[in-house]
């Protein structure tokens, strides 16, 4: 497989992005951070690996459900070319005591413990 981006080539076996199935488990934990609960959507494939992940607040439009919604949003691609949630988790910003430093990361712990 080979995609052209820019002026650089990628190149490997998680190039290509898995298709989810239209039929599968999604489940909805709960997520605290900063003093805000979030609802976090986990959906998967059929071996049971993370496809895809969604976050919202219960105040729809508010910058906190805005971000963290995206935050989520962008993470969905990752984990549908099978980028395992561990080496997710370890990318984003976390706390000097390893706990997770915002909404996405506090999911992401969830999801590898």
């Amino acid at each position: 497989m080979h995609l052209s981006v820019g002026v650089r080539e990628l190149r490997g076996p998680n190039v290509t992005r898995q298709r989810l199935p239209n039929r599968r488990a999604h489940e909805l934990p709960n997520v605290g951070h900063d003093g805000i609960r979030y609802t976090a959507g986990v959906g998967g494939f059929a071996d049971g690996g993370v496809g895809e992940i969604f976050l919202n607040t219960a105040k729809r439009g508010t910058a906190l459900d805005v971000n963290a919604r995206a935050a989520a949003v962008a993470a969905s691609p990752l984990v549908q070319h099978r980028c395992p949630v561990d080496t997710l988790r370890q990318a984003v910003t976390a706390n000097s005591d390893g706990s997770g430093s915002g909404p996405l990361a506090c999911a992401l712990d969830l999801l590898v413990e």
